[in-house]
């Protein structure tokens, strides 16, 4: 079976983690997607970067992973030649450097646009291409704290939680969203356009009800991991150092299948017979489901909890989830070889009945496809490519 996007060609000049995983996204529905990096200045998700605490390249591994790489030094004119006419065999572009250094590189959308009049190109930034901010440097730990998401994060008693939510990806997905809108815009009316992912918009778009309440002059706060609709609602520790099990009551008949679980007379009086009462009681009641969850393990407890209709899950960590036996069997965790080993990774997002998606291939090394692109693809012949690198232009 075909994938969705197969015979999709996209020309990848993102760096870090939100712009590259849009193109990840895309790959995993059959894109061909070739990374434009550079030697000089490889992709710094690529190499170890303590400013983002971690020491060795899974994230790279990740975001990276069913691309071909080439390497390609924008510095030099004839760099930039090389990467329109790649842009010319392409589908679409995808970028996400701060606004206007694709303009200076000569690889903005209207300089593209004179190469390939109906290219799409998706530009995916901190605060957007256009506004008195959009050269305002942003990353991932900062765009949940500029888009009011990271306010709302918290406990009521503490600070923001606004750099732990995992805005790049969302922002990722998005984009990947938007750049599929355009395709099918540019395969049925035969024109490009360009596509404006501004993060920080992103993360607004994720308090839209508390945007409602502040039209309305209440100040939303923090409540931790409370619900103003349900009761209880929250995650509870268990027996086991470090596990967690999540319950929400969403209707009478969950609750009183929890109050027949736990067992605890206190949960049966009268006042907390209506989920106006469990509202009001609230800190109560997690105090008693807290008292019970402490003695019990994580999982059996969500089984049991489950076996009654309950929603309750554990909070589950990545060891537990790259073992989990469900996810391995739909392919949503595979294992891929890595420098000899084997490490988990997400194989696919998507399932289709008539189509196929997920991962081909892993992590490319630094200019694998060289060869492919500049060879195959743009035709240059074996003593010029040689002679490029030597100029260090495909470099």
């Amino acid at each position: 079976m075909a994938s969705p996007l197969e015979g999709v060609r996209i020309a990848d000049f993102t760096l870090h983690a939100a712009g590259p995983f849009c193109a990840h996204v895309l790959s995993l529905l059959g894109a061909e997607v070739i990374k434009i990096e550079s030697a000089m200045r490889p992709d710094i998700f690529r190499r170890p970067h303590p400013v983002y605490g971690r020491m060795d390249v899974s994230p790279f591994e990740q975001v990276a992973a069913n691309k071909r790489s080439i390497t390609l030094n924008l510095r030099e004119p004839r760099g930039v030649e090389l990467a329109k006419r790649l842009v010319g065999i392409s589908d679409m572009v995808i970028e996400s450097f701060r606004p206007g250094v694709m303009e200076r590189l000569g690889l903005g959308y209207d300089q593209l646009a004179r190469v390939k009049p109906d290219v799409v190109m998706v530009s995916i930034s901190a605060f957007g291409q256009t506004g008195p901010d959009r050269e305002l440097p942003g990353y991932a730990p900062l765009f949940s704290a500029a888009g009011g998401l990271g306010y709302l994060t918290g406990y009521a008693d503490g600070p923001p939680v606004e750099i732990r939510h995992v805005m790049d990806h969302s922002v990722g997905m998005i984009g990947a969203f938007a750049a599929m809108s355009a395709l099918w815009h540019q395969r049925t009316f035969g024109r490009g356009q360009h596509v404006d992912v501004a993060a920080r918009e992103v993360a607004s778009a994720f308090i839209g009800e508390a945007l409602l309440q502040a039209e309305y002059g209440q100040v939303p706060m923090r409540s931790g991991n409370a619900s103003d609709a349900t009761a209880p609602h929250g995650v509870y520790p268990c027996r086991e150092p470090d596990s967690w099990l999540s319950i929400s009551i969403s209707d009478e008949r969950q609750w009183s299948a929890l109050v027949e679980t736990v067992g605890d007379s206190r949960l049966g009086e009268p006042r907390f017979a209506t989920l106006a009462g469990r509202l009001a009681g609230a800190e109560e009641l997690d105090a008693v489901v807290t008292e019970w969850t402490r003695t019990r393990d994580a999982d059996d407890t969500a089984r049991r909890l489950q076996e009654r209709g309950v929603a309750a899950v554990p909070s589950w960590n990545a060891a537990a989830l790259a073992s989990d036996g469900h996810l391995r069997s739909r392919g949503t965790i595979v294992d891929v070889p890595v420098d000899g080993k084997r490490r988990a990774v997400i194989g696919t997002l998507f399932r289709f009945s008539r189509s196929t998606s997920g991962l081909r291939t892993t992590t490319p090394a630094l200019g694998e496809h060289n060869d492919y692109v500049f060879g195959d693809l743009l035709g240059l012949a074996e003593d010029e490519r040689r002679m490029l690198q030597h100029a260090r232009v495909i470099f």
